[in-house]
This record gives structure tokens, sequence and C-alpha cells, in this order.
């Protein structure tokens, strides 16, 4: 039986390669017509902080995100374990929710869901940008890096 997986797509597609995650969920939505009952793509925008509440129940988690400054060509690739991409939570009461980034919702998400949290079963796929102009669309080798993510987590899927 396959797992229970959410697949979470982060970024703003008014701001050029940004939306790539964005992109990289519509493109799923597109191959799993109709979405089976164990997969959820989530569109999640520039949202983070609601990620500790779609996540229960969860299985297994994927993350598509773009990432700044990494020195890198626009398209690069990065695969990760979201263990060595999540922030240690800080117990801050005063944390302003809206400006948390998917790590450090991926913390507070493990701390508050405990043992329903599946730490040992996430994978991060970061897509390196540079443009990130008011626009909409997105650049060439972005798009390429996205289908290949598309592709690899649609294989990724199916032996699961």
């Amino acid at each position: 039986m396959l797992k229970k997986t959410a697949i979470l797509g982060f970024g703003n597609p008014v701001r050029s390669d940004d939306g790539i995650g964005c992109y990289v969920i519509e493109q799923l939505r597109q191959q799993f017509d109709p979405c089976p009952e164990w997969l959820n793509l989530l569109d999640m925008g520039t949202s983070a902080f609601e990620v500790l509440f779609q996540l229960q129940g969860h299985e297994r988690i994927i993350l598509v995100d773009a990432v700044m400054n990494s020195g890198e060509p626009d398209g690069t690739l990065f695969q990760l374990p979201a263990t060595a991409a999540m922030r240690a939570v800080i117990d801050d009461p005063m944390v302003f929710l809206h400006s948390l980034k998917w790590d450090q919702a991926l913390s507070y998400a493990h701390k508050i869901l405990g043992d329903q949290f599946p730490a040992d079963n996430i994978e991060v796929y970061l897509i390196a940008v540079s443009d990130l102009r008011l626009e909409i669309g997105i650049s060439e080798p972005v798009k390429a890096a996205g289908d290949k993510v598309c592709t690899l987590i649609h294989s990724s899927l199916l032996v699961a």
C-alpha cells in the first residue's frame, strides 16, 4: 500500500522563478488527475505556518522551493533530507507566524505533532534561482529543473 504523501510547493508565482514550487504542484496535478486518496498536492504559495495543520496523518512529505544565492547556475537542483534543513525550534511566544519559512514550519510541526510527524520520511527539492522580478513566468532553466523534479517525484511515488 502506498504511503499517504503530502507534496508542498512553495513560492510566489508573480515573482518570476520564485514560483517554481507552485509550477511543480500544477504539473503534478495534471499528471495525477484524478488525484488518488493517498496523495495530497498543496500549493502553499508563500505560506508556511499552515504546514503544521496540513501534515497531520501523512507518512511522507515532499517539499519543492526555490533557493536564492546558492552560488550555482539557475536551474541547479539540490535534493536533501529535511532533517538537514530543519531549523531548531526556538520557543518564542512572540514569533511572527507569517514570516516563518518552510524549514522553521517543519520544525514547529515536528514539535507540535510529535510521533505523528514523519521526520524520517521527508524529502526537499530546492532549485537555484536568481530572477525574482515582479512578473509572471518561469525561465527555461528553472522550468526544466521543475520538470525534472516532477519526473523524480512521480517515479518515487510509484515505487514507494
